[in-house]
């Protein structure tokens, strides 16, 4: 069925409970998104829907609304409390981003419509109480929803409402084919359901077969990425030694300003820049596959509630590292226990994020156009650079004639031209504190880290309780030689500093030192980051 062709709704003219209105006030949405005014009135009408919408158009308040919708009116006439709708995600991180929207539209009926997320990788006897009380609402990864239907601490074949699938075409490429296959298995025979996706790919297409049924398929008209007018995207042609020297230019001048993400390929760069940067100060947090799920969600957290404002990010395509041929790119096995249920450019709701860095370029399209949907989200601006070897050129030349076959052949990347040797100084400290991240101190620094989260862990206290020497015997483990930090690096002194920059600051050459060039944040160069990147223009390292 194509896309119906109603009006747009506002919120108000959706027949939505008086709760959930003062719920979007608060939370300040004052119109529904494209996708949220044309699939909540077909959801509050029990048809199934394939929602197709890019990334951050506001799908998941798009499912979420007519759900709790659906419970409220339920309640009305409900004799007991049962489990009314189910909410699958491929990833942790993203199901608990779901539950937090539910929480802030339901914090004026919170009593009536209870939700749970299953998806903590913990024992099912610790989620088993949880799930006696019938919670209104299930969260979680197939994997976790099939484990607690097969032991029987949930059960939907008498009460299911809703089903939805969100970022559905990942849930195959997450390994989920079978567990949702047998999901279904102990569903009723009757249910809403609704499938929410950036892409409609074969695999979405296998999965609507399997849980819809004459669905509304809602393919919105409009880019995969935001317009040039909100999202600029941009490329550098540099190696590996110039985009650290870049890379710590651009920060250390602040000449990039508000949050950003760092992706990179693999999980051992995520450390390696985060101790690269860490030796000039530039405090950073990092985010992989590879760390529990509760540091992922708390690193998430921190970055969204400004702790820290740069994140790096290893984005593994597949999982699996990669490395570069001649020819191509080839996957390579990782030995590493990586967590299946994590996702690094996907789902995850990064707040406010001004810009997107590409230290590695993606190894596909739609890994970039998912990287790049972290930013211009809403109606705020945001810029992409991606740092370009002559090895990944390639794969730069396949993103660029994608997103230009969508928009009548205009280029869509412009050139970052960056001097070099306008930041000379600052490639010999560049060098010199890259080099000494060595892939020993990168080990370590993760051993560091594994050693914290066992020392936090409510799992292991009351071993360690039992066990005081083990604790001890942990402790006082041999010191971990991480990379050592200078204060030094800290500075910038004036003899390092562009001489376009010193000029549009207004400085005097007799000036000392700026710590973190902190002087420079009321000056004019200021007003030239409307945009961040495109406060380049104002100096000689121009775009």
């Amino acid at each position: 069925m194509g896309e119906p062709e109603d009006k747009y709704l506002n919120f108000h003219e959706m027949e939505l409970d008086d709760r959930i209105l003062k719920a979007i006030v608060k939370l300040q949405w004052s119109t529904p998104t494209l996708i949220q005014s044309k699939s909540i009135p077909l959801q509050l009408e029990g048809k199934d829907v394939l929602v197709r919408a890019r990334t951050g158009s506001g799908k998941t308040a798009a499912f979420t609304i007519p759900i709790i919708q659906k419970v409220l009116n339920l309640k009305k006439t409900a004799m007991h409390q049962e489990v009314k709708a189910v909410i699958l995600a491929p990833s942790r991180e993203l199901c608990s981003q779901i539950c937090s929207v539910i929480k802030d539209l339901t914090i004026k009926c919170s009593r009536e419509v209870r939700t749970v997320d299953v998806a903590p990788n913990v024992a099912l006897n610790i989620q088993k109480p949880l799930l006696v009380e019938k919670p209104d609402i299930i969260v979680g990864t197939p994997a976790r929803v099939l484990m607690h239907l097969k032991s029987g601490t949930l059960d939907l074949k008498d009460s299911l409402e809703v089903l939805v699938i969100d970022e559905a075409d990942l849930i195959f490429s997450f390994g989920y084919k079978d567990e949702v296959e047998e999901i279904t298995s102990y569903l009723p025979k009757i249910y809403q359901a609704v499938l929410a996706s950036a892409t409609l790919s074969e695999d979405v297409n296998k999965l609507k077969t399997l849980v819809l049924h004459n669905p509304v398929i809602l393919k919105l008209e409009e880019p995969e990425l935001a317009p040039a007018s909100q999202l600029s995207h941009y490329h550098m042609l540099a190696e590996e030694m110039d985009k650290a020297t870049i890379l710590y230019s651009l920060l250390k001048l602040h000449l990039i300003r508000g949050k950003t993400i760092i992706f990179v390929n693999t999980v051992d760069k995520c450390y390696k820049i985060k101790l690269y940067l860490e030796q000039f100060r530039i405090p950073t947090c990092v985010l992989n596959s590879e760390l529990p799920a509760a540091i992922r969600c708390h690193s998430v957290y921190q970055f969204n509630q400004g702790v820290y404002d740069i994140i790096v990010a290893s984005d593994e395509k597949s999982l699996d590292e990669t490395i570069y041929t001649d020819k191509k790119p080839k996957e390579v096995k990782s030995k590493r226990r990586k967590d299946k249920e994590s996702g690094v450019s996907r789902g995850i709701d990064f707040q406010f994020v001004a810009n997107v860095i590409n230290f590695d370029f993606p190894l596909d399209v739609q890994s970039y156009i998912h990287r790049a949907g972290r930013t211009a989200r809403g109606n705020n601006q945001g810029s992409v650079l991606s740092f370009i070897s002559i090895k990944e050129k390639v794969l730069l030349d396949k993103v660029e004639e994608h997103l230009r076959a969508g928009l009548n052949d205009v280029a869509v990347f412009k050139k970052y031209q960056f001097k070099l040797e306008e930041v000379e100084p600052f490639k010999y400290r560049a060098q010199d504190a890259w080099r000494s991240v060595t892939k020993i101190a990168v080990r370590e620094a993760r051993l560091k880290e594994i050693k914290q989260e066992i020392f936090n862990c409510q799992k292991l206290k009351g071993y360690f309780e039992d066990n005081p020497t083990d604790l001890q015997v942990l402790r006082h483990d041999k010191t971990l030689h991480t990379v050592k930090v200078q204060e030094h690096l800290a500075d910038v002194p004036e003899y390092m500093l562009p001489p376009s920059l010193k000029s549009l600051a207004g400085m005097k050459r007799k000036r000392k030192t700026y710590r973190n060039i902190s002087t420079f944040k009321k000056t004019k160069f200021d007003a030239a980051a409307k945009n961040p990147l495109l406060s380049m223009n104002s100096l000689n390292l121009k775009l």
